[in-house]
């Protein structure tokens, strides 16, 4: 493994070379009171939280312990030792709790206000540190998982580097935690995280920020660079995330990250903070690159964090003296490979429509059994993802919000198939959709020896093909392997996008049998209406028309109100709603039972306001099937994977004689 050897390499020429006096997780003291010079509106406002009597652990604690070392405050830091000594003492926490968060916030306050701790205090400290380490030992081990990173390893190694030189254990733990990232955690993040984006989907905006302060403390006070162990993820990752946000600014001058997996922040929150942060701390250190000078472009839209308490995260890492680069002439669309997702927008204009694709193989508990789903955007949701994330392996998650029915993909339904355990939840709904026959409940893998022993359950999908040529982007997949093999042989997705709104999705389904029921699904988020032989879904500002080409005389049937969350004879509503969701399902299927089906539909996002453009139609031809939209003609061949799009003169072939059951 390439990864496992650089991480090897990496091992050998790191030696920590950690300053004895404080601060240093930060910098020194004058580098603090350097930032607060060159910064000094972001440092106002975290001077003011610091003073103020609102805010969390998190951000009360990091601001007071940073103003009072940069201004010498030491009442104020004494405030904040205060604050962080009820964690030191209070009960030693361990298992799936953020034990890593008080550890972190222990070791921040300990290290910036270093003189205003008495020794026994310092006592105190280090022997809660090593006891929290022993006791959480076999915590949060799965490295695919937010936990390995979120809840545990950036407390841990903060607390190690705050300790160093006096806590007797100091230099071992941090040596295990390091160790333990380079031959476990970097070898995955280059296996599910190569192009920058993560298998598990929303959770990386709630762990990878906290991640990244470890990176920089440890970059800054110890010479170690972790970012070299793992390039195929940190070098892309801000550009992916850029692309997952939504286009438009919303509350509080916040972005709101698209749906992928469990999460989906739906609801407004900090996690929208935790992502810009993140996208500042890599273009800080990839500052010369053209790519991330672009990402600081759009950073910059947003310039404060959108909850007033987090001021301190633009004190520390906005950076308004990093070039700037072109954000309009930025490419409009970006693959991330390993975890299968495409992004692609009309513009990086905050009114461009938005699209995300997702067929990627399996690594942990939070992604869906969603294999082939999309996304469409324009000024607000419009084809969204299904259910609410309300409480890991309830009846609702298990049967509706994690499973395929819940999302824009195919069903193919055996009335004999059944589901074993999903994340420790009672499975009774069948319906139709993609497998489940991981050896964990979760579907998780521990790391990427145990992902590669059991790749033939992992590894369920493929891109087969990714090309973007400006006035449109084609995109090709195969989803067979998602599916019990027991019912389905082949299911491929072919997608062409013709900007600024018009999406051309073509299907192939071949069942096992013939009577085995395939339904197209898509989530819509109001329930459409019948226009002009189309069905129109109007949200807010914005519209999705869709139009079925194929099967012809297709059956195509409205899910909503009280039947939405309901299939088999069996309801599974959510006992909360966490934002706002898709209120309709779409459900089309072929009027007569074949054992190979074509699905064509043609869906268009728009302005809420817009004229309805032209009607598409579809031409079936010996070798393929042919769609006009207004004045481009995509054809899709039956026999392989490809066709080519003819449009203002031009005729450009994709993925041109690939064959269905190549894998690439």
């Amino acid at each position: 493994m390439v990864a496992l050897a650089l991480s090897s390499a990496v091992h050998a020429a790191d030696q920590p070379t950690v300053p004895k006096a404080h601060p240093r997780l930060l910098g020194s003291r004058a580098d603090l009171q350097a930032l607060a010079k060159q910064r000094p509106a972001e440092y106002k406002r975290m001077a003011a939280v610091a003073r103020g009597q609102g805010g969390d652990d998190h951000s009360a604690i990091i601001s007071m312990s940073l103003a009072a070392a940069i201004e010498g405050d030491a009442d104020l830091a004494r405030r904040a030792k205060q604050r962080a000594l009820k964690l030191v003492d209070g009960p030693i926490r361990k298992g799936h709790v953020t034990f890593g968060h008080d550890l972190a916030l222990a070791a921040l306050a300990y290290d910036l206000c270093h003189e205003h701790w008495t020794p026994d205090e310092r006592n105190r400290f280090h022997a809660y540190v090593n006891k929290t380490v022993d006791a959480n030992v076999q915590s949060e081990t799965h490295v695919f998982h937010n936990a390995w990173y979120g809840y545990k390893h950036w407390g841990i190694g903060l607390a190690a580097l705050a300790g160093y030189h006096e806590n007797p254990r100091a230099a071992e733990i941090l040596r295990t935690t390091l160790d333990d990232y380079r031959t476990r955690a970097a070898p995955a993040l280059e296996l599910a995280g190569a192009g920058g984006a993560w298998a598990e989907g929303y959770y990386i905006h709630y762990w990878l920020y906290e991640w990244l302060f470890f990176c920089e403390a440890a970059r800054r006070c110890a010479g170690l660079d972790l970012y070299a162990t793992a390039p195929g993820f940190y070098r892309s990752r801000a550009v992916a995330s850029m692309f997952e946000m939504y286009p438009g600014i919303s509350q509080y001058g916040s972005r709101r990250p698209l749906p992928m997996g469990d999460g989906g922040g739906r609801l407004f929150g900090g996690d929208r903070d935790k992502a810009l942060a993140a996208r500042r701390i890599l273009v800080n250190h990839y500052r010369s690159d053209p790519a991330h000078q672009a990402v600081h472009a759009y950073n910059e839209t947003t310039p404060r964090s959108s909850v007033g308490t987090y001021a301190y995260k633009d004190f520390l890492w906005r950076d308004a003296a990093v070039p700037k680069g072109d954000l309009g002439r930025f490419k409009l669309s970006h693959l991330a490979p390993a975890a299968g997702h495409v992004y692609a927008r009309s513009s990086w204009g905050d009114d461009a429509t938005g699209f995300f694709f997702t067929c990627g193989d399996r690594f942990t508990a939070h992604q869906h059994l969603d294999v082939g789903h999309f996304l469409i955007y324009r000024h607000t949701e419009l084809a969204g993802d299904g259910g609410h994330y309300e409480d890991f392996g309830s009846l609702h998650d298990v049967n509706y919000h994690l499973r395929t029915i819940a999302h824009s993909t195919i069903l193919v339904h055996d009335p004999a198939e059944r589901w074993p355990g999903i994340r420790g939840g009672k499975v009774t709904g069948n319906d139709g959709g993609q497998h489940h026959n991981w050896p964990h409940h979760n579907g998780a893998t521990s790391d990427v020896a145990d992902w590669q022993k059991r790749r033939s359950i992992y590894d369920i999908a493929d891109l087969l093909a990714f090309e973007d040529r400006g006035e449109w982007l084609y995109v090709a997949a195969d989803a067979t392997r998602a599916y019990s093999p027991a019912k389905l042989k082949c299911f491929t997705r072919q997608i062409v996008y013709l900007r600024p709104g018009t999406f051309v999705v073509f299907d192939r389904v071949t069942s096992t049998r013939a009577d085995f029921k395939k339904t197209w699904l898509l989530q819509a988020m109001t329930v459409p209406q019948q226009q002009d032989g189309r069905l129109v879904t109007v949200n807010g500002r914005g519209r999705l028309t869709v139009q079925t080409l194929l099967p012809q005389q297709a059956q195509t049937k409205l899910v909503s109100g009280s039947e939405l969350y309901s299939y088999g004879g069996h309801d599974y509503p959510p006992r909360q709603e966490k934002g706002p969701a898709p209120q309709c399902r779409v459900e089309v299927s072929p009027p007569q039972p074949a054992a190979t089906d074509y699905f064509l539909h043609v869906l268009t996002a728009a302005d809420a306001n817009a004229p309805l453009s032209p009607a598409a139609t579809a031409t079936m031809q010996r070798d393929g099937v042919e769609v006009t939209v207004g004045e481009a003609r995509v054809f899709f061949s039956t026999g392989v994977v490809g066709g080519r799009v003819a449009r203002g003169g031009k005729v450009i072939e994709f993925a041109k004689d690939l064959r269905i059951d190549d894998r690439q």
